[in-house]
């Protein structure tokens, strides 16, 4: 498959700069905007960011169904959701933090339906944003530049709001209209940006069914065993990171006493993502993607054990287990995209039916739920240790906070490790895959499921409408990114 071209890649990356608009907005600051803005308890504000983040999760689900019935001749199948559905997203990001003034339980109840319809909206274009990724190509290294892209898109608006935007949470500042002010300007930005990626972007990988049905989605999902090992590994670090990200700030300000290293910290984070985003396609091609995965995740194990066990007079040894958790965090960020792509080519393979749009919503969906219990545990934290708006925080408060941002990430992201350790789709099975694939439509072969009696590789397996055995694709660990270039199983080309 032909090569992309630059524009295309930057194109990519500019649509998650405008999803994370209104996305990392919301995770970085949206507890302390309930809990120091609106005056919503840290408890009430945990509760709600569980319940609406797992209505999220569903949302997503709904937007893989709507994603995979849908078919524009003139634009493909996931454009024009980010056409149509940009704007009132980033307009609901404004309302998300404009809360009025209507008493403790009209603003709770004003919280929850903005944010939920947030998330709605959210879903309705980041499901076909993502799964435009699977489409534009299959090439595993031009499927890494897409995820370094859309982490580089990412990680300019995380830092620039750690930059311009955290130095300004300070007690007694007029945070509303900052966040107003900020939301508004989003507006704009975020409609570029989504644009420009519509305008940059194509759908180029042959689709043999354009409108899937609501049984094809099933069938490619439930057979998909590398997908949900994925979707697993994914909930468990999505949680460890969430409690992070959501206490990050009050870490820095509460804890070290030194608010003023946020933008120091985002600064660093901007230029680890680069070098990353240079470096990320070489080291999946010398190590494979589940390697990079599994080793990138230890390092945030170990900057969140430091992070938890460092005094906060030890200001410079927290900031450094900071640091090594968030580099591990970029990493895994990185080639979890990659991954997710390379299980839609197994769904195909096993059912002969392409279905990028559920199999993201599916994968969005384990992520959105670890996204609303990690927030909620990191909010429960805060109550639990007593923290306080605006006010010097008891030492059981700094032990809270301590918890939800070092020790709650490392026991999360060490479930993650285990899960991914039993990851059967490397890289060289992909490749083998996508061989097979390629195979059936020049044979002009549609459809076809693969046999579920496993059969050793290199021997024929009778009845495998695929010629190739569920073996052939559950290699040992030992395989590695060098083994793409080894034929299939005897009788395929």
């Amino acid at each position: 498959m032909k090569k992309l071209n630059k524009l295309s890649i930057v194109g990519y990356g500019a649509g998650d700069a405008a999803n994370n608009l209104a996305f990392t907005t919301a995770t970085m600051f949206l507890l302390v905007y309930y809990t120091d803005v609106a005056g919503i308890s840290a408890a009430a504000a945990g509760t709600l960011l569980l319940v609406v983040r797992i209505f999220d999760a569903f949302a997503d689900v709904f937007a893989g169904r709507v994603v995979d019935r849908a078919f524009s001749k003139r634009f493909g199948k996931f454009r024009p959701f980010i056409m149509f559905g940009s704007i009132p997203l980033l307009l609901l990001s404004v309302a998300t933090f404009s809360i009025p003034e209507l008493g403790e339980s009209g603003a709770l109840l004003y919280a929850y339906v903005t944010y939920a319809a947030l998330g709605l909206a959210y879903s309705l274009v980041n499901i076909p944003y993502g799964s435009l990724a699977g489409a534009m190509t299959q090439d595993p290294g031009e499927r890494a530049k897409l995820g370094s892209a859309r982490m580089v898109g990412a990680l300019l608006v995380g830092s620039a709001l750690g930059i311009f935007v955290a130095p300004l949470i300070k007690p007694g500042a007029d945070l509303q209209s900052t966040f107003t002010t900020i939301t508004l300007v989003f507006v704009v930005i975020g409609a570029g940006l989504y644009f420009f990626t519509v305008l940059t972007t194509k759908e180029r990988v042959h689709r043999a069914v354009p409108n899937v049905s609501f049984k094809q989605s099933m069938d490619t999902l439930k057979g998909n065993k590398p997908l949900m090992m994925l979707c697993l590994s994914s909930f468990f670090f999505l949680t460890g990171y969430l409690a992070l990200t959501s206490v990050q700030l009050y870490y820095l300000r509460d804890v070290l006493h030194r608010l003023d290293l946020y933008p120091v910290l985002s600064i660093i984070q901007l230029v680890l993502t680069f070098v990353l985003a240079a470096v990320m396609p070489r080291l999946v091609r010398n190590f494979g993607k589940k390697k990079v995965y599994i080793y990138s995740s230890l390092l945030t194990v170990a900057g969140g054990i430091i992070i938890f066990l460092t005094p906060a007079s030890q200001v410079w040894v927290g900031f450094s287990g900071l640091l090594l958790s968030l580099m591990g965090v970029l990493a895994v960020n990185i080639v979890v995209w990659a991954l997710e792509a390379d299980t839609v080519e197994y769904g195909e393979w096993k059912t002969g039916v392409r279905t990028e749009g559920i199999t993201y919503a599916l994968f969005s969906f384990t992520r959105k739920t670890g996204q609303a219990v990690g927030g909620a545990l990191a909010a429960y934290a805060l109550a639990l240790g007593g923290y306080k708006s605006g006010a010097v925080q008891s030492a059981d408060a700094v032990f809270g906070i301590q918890f939800a941002a070092g020790a709650l990430p490392a026991v999360m992201t060490i479930l993650a490790v285990l899960v991914m350790s039993k990851y059967t789709l490397t890289d060289a099975t992909h490749a083998r895959i996508l061989t097979e694939i390629r195979a059936r439509r020049e044979g002009g072969v549609i459809g076809g499921a693969a046999s579920e009696a496993p059969a050793p590789e290199g021997t024929t397996t009778a009845g495998n409408a695929n010629g190739m055995s569920d073996a052939a694709v559950e290699p040992s660990d030992a395989a590695t990114p060098s083994d793409a270039a080894k034929p299939l199983a005897a009788g395929t080309n």
